[in-house]
C-alpha cells in the first residue's frame, strides 16, 4: 500500500554551524537546526561520498527535534575533499561519537538511507547504548550480493540502456570487475580522467534510484566537483567491502541492537538497494517494523518514502525515549 503524500516541513536554517577536526587529518562540517534541547537525531547521508542538504531538515518537525547534519570525511563540505585517506566506515562511526560528545547528547535517533542505513546499522552496533531508535530507509547491507546485483549485471536487466552507458568507458576486458576497474581510474593522479569517470559513475547510480525515470532527464552530476568527491568515496568504499570484518557483518551481529526499536522505510521497486536485504534485517531485528512501499524506488525523495519517513518522525514527538514508533 502506498502512503498518503505528505508536505515536508518547511525549510529552516541552522541555528549553529561548526567544524570539528577529527584523527588523519580530516575536518568536518557539522550543522544544528530544529529546536535546542528538544529530541535529538543525527542524521546520516549516503553514498558513501554524498553529503547532507537542505532538504533533509525538512523530515522533522522544528519545534519538536533537534536535528545534527555532517558531511562525512571528504563529502561536501568537510576537508580534505574528495579524500580516501583515513575514510573507512571504522572513522566514520568514531566521527559520529565525537559529534556527540561535542554537543553533550547523551542518547539520539539515527536517521539514514542507503548507505545512510549501513552506517546507522553499525554505529549502532558499535555504540547501543547511546542510540534510542534507528529510522532506516533503502537498507543496504554491504554484501557481495548487493554489490554484485549493482556492478555484475543485475540491475542492467532493467536498465540496459544505462547500463550500456555505464560499463562504455571500460575496455572489454576489465568489465569482469567494474568496481576494480574504475577504482583504478577514480584513484588515477589525473584530475580530468578521475572526473570522467566519476562522472560515469555516479551517473548510473542516479538513473536508476528513481521508480519513474524519465530517459530524456537523466542526472548528469554536471557538478565536477561533487561527482568526484562522490565516486571516488564511494568506489574506495566498495573496493574494500565497506572494511568490514566479514560479508555477513550486520546480520551477524544484530542481536546488538535487538531491543532498540526501528522503522525500515523501503520501495519495493528500489533497483539500487533490492527490498531483500530489508526484509532479511527486520526478520532478524525483533524491535523493527518494515514499511514496504509498494509505489517507490531507491530515492529519499520518493513520495511514498517521503510520506512513511515524516510517519516515523512525527510518531517519535513526545514518545519516550526508545518506545517502538507509533504506526
Amino acid at each position: 500500500m502506498t502512503p498518503a503524500r505528505r508536505a515536508l516541513y518547511p525549510a529552516i536554517e541552522p541555528f549553529n554551524r561548526f567544524r570539528l577536526t577529527v584523527p588523519g587529518g580530516h575536518d568536518l562540517y557539522v550543522e544544528e537546526c530544529g529546536a535546542r534541547g528538544a529530541r535529538p537525531v543525527v542524521v546520516l547521508h549516503g553514498g558513501p561520498g554524498g553529503g547532507c542538504s537542505p532538504g533533509m531538515r525538512r523530515y522533522f518537525d522544528p519545534a519538536a527535534w533537534h536535528v545534527i547534519l555532517f558531511d562525512q570525511r571528504g563529502c561536501a563540505r568537510s576537508r580534505p575533499h574528495a579524500s580516501v585517506e583515513r575514510n573507512t566506515t571504522w572513522d566514520l562511526v568514531e566521527d559520529i561519537e565525537a559529534i556527540r560528545r561535542r554537543l553533550g547528547i547523551e542518547r539520539w535517533t539515527v536517521f539514514g538511507g542507503s548507505w545512510g542505513a549501513t552506517l546507522a546499522l553499525l554505529y549502532a552496533q558499535a555504540h547501543p547504548r547511546r542510540v534510542t531508535e534507528l529510522i532506516l530507509r533503502g537498507v543496504f547491507l554491504m554484501t557481495e550480493r548487493e554489490l554484485d546485483w549493482f556492478y555484475r549485471g543485475g540491475a542492467a536487466q532493467f536498465f540496459p540502456d544505462l547500463w550500456e552507458d555505464f560499463i562504455a568507458p571500460i575496455p572489454a576486458d576489465e568489465r569482469g570487475d567494474l568496481i576494480g576497474a574504475y577504482h583504478k581510474r577514480l584513484m588515477s593522479g589525473d584530475l580530468a580522467q578521475q572526473t570522467d569517470y566519476a562522472r560515469a559513475w555516479a551517473r548510473w547510480e542516479g538513473a536508476t534510484a528513481t521508480l519513474r525515470t524519465d530517459p530524456a532527464n537523466r542526472p548528469g552530476f554536471t557538478d565536477a566537483a561533487y561527482a568526484r568527491a562522490f565516486s571516488r568515496i564511494e568506489c574506495h568504499y566498495f573496493f574494500n567491502r565497506g572494511f568490514l570484518r566479514s560479508d555477513d557483518q550486520i546480520l551477524a551481529e544484530v542481536a546488538r541492537i535487538r531491543h532498540i526499536p526501528g522503522v525500515i522505510v523501503q520501495g519495493r521497486y528500489d533497483m539500487v538497494c533490492p527490498p531483500q536485504s530489508a526484509y532479511a534485517l527486520h526478520r532478524a531485528w525483533p524491535a523493527s517494523q518494515l514499511r514496504m512501499v509498494g509505489d517507490a524506488g531507491h530515492a529519499l525523495s520518493e513520495p511514498g518514502i517521503t510520506a512513511e519517513l515524516l510517519a516515523a518522525t512525527d510518531a517519535l514527538r513526545g514518545a519516550e525515549p526508545g518506545a517502538p514508533a507509533a504506526r
